[in-house]
């Protein structure tokens, strides 16, 4: 069955930021457990400079959407499958944004700046203070165990399609390159 496709645009944003987070999220989860020292303080740069990055790219990627739109949902698809995806792609959205605009504040409140890749820092928000960072950071943690679970479903979802259903929904996200649409 034929299901129109994603954008040249929409497919870069989509994984792209799909690498990135692959990326963050499980970095977020082990800072904590490097030893402190110099590779801690790299490790949390590169994590803050990723978020700056993903920050960016799915503001980007949310104009991109309400400006040109998404492909209908295949025809085969039930109401409540429609309503789940929609949710949790709004979901991943919402969450992708709020994330390292916690990750800031929470940075902020630490005393800390942000650093984006060593080529600029950005300044604290807020005046120090480390109760409200260690809140801040508790809840960052949680949303992003949050997005790993969501990124899961997505992922799992998208194979369901193409190994189980074989409706081409996948293809229609997939770059040419890897047997895309």
């Amino acid at each position: 069955m034929m299901v129109a496709n994603y954008s040249s645009t929409a497919k870069f944003f989509h994984w792209t930021i799909a690498l990135f987070v692959l990326g963050t999220v499980p970095l977020g989860l082990v800072l904590d457990s490097v030893p402190k020292g110099p590779i801690q303080d790299n490790l949390y740069d590169l994590h803050k400079s990723l978020g700056v990055l993903i920050f960016a790219l799915i503001t980007l990627r949310i104009i991109y959407r309400f400006a040109h739109g998404a492909p209908p949902p295949d025809v085969s698809l039930k109401r409540w499958e429609i309503a789940a995806s929609e949710t949790v792609h709004w979901a991943l959205y919402t969450a992708l944004l709020v994330m390292p605009i916690l990750g800031y504040v929470a940075n902020s409140a630490y005393g800390a700046t942000t650093p984006f890749f060593g080529l600029f820092e950005i300044s604290p928000l807020i005046a120090k203070n480390e109760p409200l960072s260690e809140w801040l950071f508790e809840i960052h943690g949680w949303l992003g165990w949050a997005v790993g679970v969501m990124f899961c479903m997505h992922i799992a979802a998208a194979l369901q399609h193409y190994f189980i259903k074989r409706d081409g929904v996948l293809q229609r996200m997939l770059p040419r390159s890897l047997g895309g649409n």
